[in-house]
């Protein structure tokens, strides 16, 4: 069975390497704001592109060359599929995983028989678990590729398929359990509609909001201790996507009493297509406190669809490492990379390239992240624009102490303010081009 076996452990060897099989800037083991970049990144490998991507798109059938794939639909197969994949990780050096339960196994003709499928994987999953030390980020289910989700899982109109989700999440709650999963994730792929002319929004998010507290009971009943997440999608497939972006679903959380439960995994290209940056995504989760995983790629501004390219962006790794400096620090999320090789690299040997480049990015912009804090200008440019906030007045405000009445007086007599601090803005470009 053909696998990496011509490709070394790749290692670091510093920005002056011309080694395309060598870090340049993530050093495992370096030291930033007194934590190694390891535990900083916590990258993870995703099993679905970059282990079942066949470079298929809207045009076009797949391109990718995966010799160690017999093609078939069998367990065996899919085994097999494991160990190379651990191969690949271990080599890579990541130190987590993750997955959807289909594309780990086959899907049966029947519920029990796709779980039987699961079962014989997961067995193969924890062996190279416990040989290789590589954990599971998060697991998930896949509720949005077979027909029978065509009008969504937690959201369709037919209980039934409501009830066969339900099913499927259970088992995959049960292998994440089993696997020592750090989290799970819901993804609601097809929790959207396409037309509200044939929709009862109301219904369908009470719905999706029963199905996650049955997933909370559940939890708890199999002491699975891991963290709940939800990831935002603005659209496609569907007009529109119930969980659009991060407002959106902290609102559906807050609403439903489900906020102390879940966390957000957010996805870049994903904040693309909802019309914001990342950087805002983030800084919106992590003000909630919510901010509990990121799915590390980018899209392509030119494009409408996700792309879900790997990550190549510096000033946009450094925003995200900024917010989650700002708040601490990752603890059971990390940064999975939920990227998918370009259609035209198709060799296997591509899958290397791809992720020592992203995980290049995201430690360039860690440390570009940490400097910026270390420098303290930008900071202070925040600090001094809010300064009005830190007087008697803004603290007297702040703490609820003030009404309109209040403020009336206080406007009727002082003179008609005038904003005397500058947004700085340029000068904020010029302190990132200088850091970065």
């Amino acid at each position: 069975m053909p696998t990496f076996s011509d490709v070394p452990k790749i290692a670091y060897e510093g920005p002056t390497s011309k080694n395309p099989f060598a870090f340049k800037h993530y050093n495992p083991e370096e030291l930033v704001e007194g934590k190694s970049m390891a535990n900083h990144l916590r990258f993870s490998v995703v099993y679905w592109h970059s282990f079942r991507g066949t470079g298929a798109d809207p045009f076009g059938m797949g391109t990718m060359l995966r010799p160690w794939d017999d093609g078939s639909n069998s367990v065996e197969n899919a085994q097999n599929r494991a160990r190379v994949a651990f191969e690949f990780i271990e080599k890579l050096g990541a130190p987590y995983y993750a997955f959807h339960d289909r594309d780990v196994a086959p899907e049966g003709a029947t519920l029990a028989e796709s779980n039987r499928n699961l079962d014989a994987v997961v067995k193969v999953l924890k062996e190279e678990q416990q040989r290789t030390g590589i954990k599971l980020l998060w697991g998930t289910a896949c509720l949005f590729a077979n027909p029978r989700f065509v009008h969504g899982a937690a959201t369709s109109p037919n209980s039934d398929v409501f009830a066969y989700a339900a099913a499927q999440v259970k088992k995959a709650m049960e292998v994440t359990h089993e696997l020592g999963g750090e989290g799970y994730t819901f993804w609601g792929g097809r929790e959207g509609y396409s037309t509200l002319w044939n929709t009862d929004m109301k219904r369908e998010l009470d719905h999706l909001a029963r199905f996650l507290h049955m997933a909370v009971a559940y939890k708890k009943e199999i002491g699975f201790t891991g963290q709940f997440y939800i990831e935002p999608k603005p659209r496609e497939p569907t007009t529109h996507q119930y969980d659009s972006d991060a407002a959106a679903c902290l609102n559906f959380l807050r609403e439903h009493d489900l906020i102390d439960h879940l966390k957000l995994n957010l996805e870049t290209n994903h904040a693309t297509l909802a019309g914001h940056t990342m950087f805002h995504e983030c800084e919106v989760a992590a003000a909630a406190g919510a901010l509990g995983s990121v799915d590390a790629n980018r899209g392509d501004e030119l494009l409408g669809w996700d792309t879900d390219q790997f990550p190549a962006n510096i000033y946009e790794t450094t925003a995200i490492m900024l917010t989650i400096l700002k708040m601490g620090g990752l603890t059971t999320g990390g940064l999975n990379f939920d990227a998918k090789l370009r259609r035209e690299s198709f060799e296997p040997v591509d899958l290397f390239h791809a992720h020592i480049g992203g995980m290049d990015v995201f430690a360039r912009g860690l440390k570009a992240a940490a400097a910026l804090r270390a420098d303290g200008r930008l900071g202070d440019i925040v600090k001094n624009r809010y300064a009005s906030w830190d007087t008697d007045l803004g603290q007297s405000i702040e703490s609820g102490k003030e009404s309109f009445a209040s403020l009336e007086k206080h406007a009727l007599g002082n003179d008609d303010p005038i904003q005397h601090t500058s947004g700085r803005q340029e000068l904020i470009e010029n302190i990132l081009n200088e850091t970065i």
